[in-house]
């Protein structure tokens, strides 16, 4: 394996480009996560995604611990699954010393360094949520998606029970050159595949639990996102906002570098 030495000499020589050496660091770092404990602050530079703090089921004293050590190490950390009790915690511990951002649906916040500005890749993004039940959901997938640096167009309530409002959203999205689509839907979770029928973008379904008796929870959508025969549409779990702002900033930002 290449040492961490060996590649800043070889592009001191001019035998790596700086691409080359992006790289090959992208691969040290890796190898080093064997070498590490407990906090893997190396994770953005390996991956292009910003430290996530699950809070859900972690005490109070603890998510104040880890922010504490985190923030020695990131300009940047992200809380999702966050109850209102703990981010008012969070807001009257930190917030002389960070920058402490809640989503306006709640559940997931934000902590930079004051001084800290997000990298704007060229990234663009389209989210489309099916109802105002789903949004809160479609919220946690933007504010990953713009901590990635990506810019996000988004148009809530319009679902197929009115389907009418979908289409002057989705042809300003279109027009607008998004890279990929994440869109946001409970109840029988049809929205994604009449999206992914309608445009050459790469889809990203998101199954929310919202909905009521045998398939409740979210679980009607997610079979019949599974289900789609419109080719194009990728699925990623229930109430998964995170994981899905995050595979569509990957995407996007990839797009952008070219």
């Amino acid at each position: 394996m290449t040492e961490l030495r060996d590649i800043l000499e070889k592009v001191a020589s001019g035998d790596y480009t700086v691409k080359e050496a992006e790289t090959k660091l992208r691969i040290f770092n890796i190898i080093e996560v064997a070498r590490m404990a407990k906090l893997d602050v190396q994770r953005e530079s390996r991956k292009g995604i910003p430290e996530v703090i699950f809070a859900k089921n972690k005490s109070i004293s603890d998510l104040l611990e880890i922010i504490k050590v985190g923030m020695k190490e990131k300009n940047l950390l992200i809380l999702s699954q966050l109850s209102e009790e703990k981010a008012q915690k969070i807001r009257e511990t930190c917030g002389d010393k960070f920058v402490f951002e809640l989503s306006s649906a709640g559940e997931i916040a934000t902590i930079r360094k004051p001084d800290y500005q997000i990298p704007q890749t060229g990234g663009k993004i389209g989210i489309i949520s099916a109802g105002t039940s789903d949004r809160h959901i479609a919220e946690a997938a933007r504010m990953m998606a713009e901590n990635m640096g990506c810019q996000v167009f988004s148009a809530h309530d319009v679902g197929v029970a009115g389907v009418h409002r979908l289409f002057p959203e989705l042809a300003e999205m279109v027009e607008q050159g998004i890279d990929v689509l994440i869109v946001a839907a409970g109840m029988e979770g049809a929205l994604p595949s009449l999206v992914t029928g309608l445009v050459d973008i790469p889809v990203i379904g998101l199954p929310v639990s919202t909905g009521y008796g045998l398939g409740g929870e979210g679980l009607g959508a997610l079979i019949s996102m599974l289900q789609s025969c419109s080719l194009g549409l990728a699925v990623v779990n229930i109430d998964n906002g995170i994981g899905a702002g995050a595979i569509a900033a990957l995407v996007a930002n990839r797009i952008a570098q070219k």
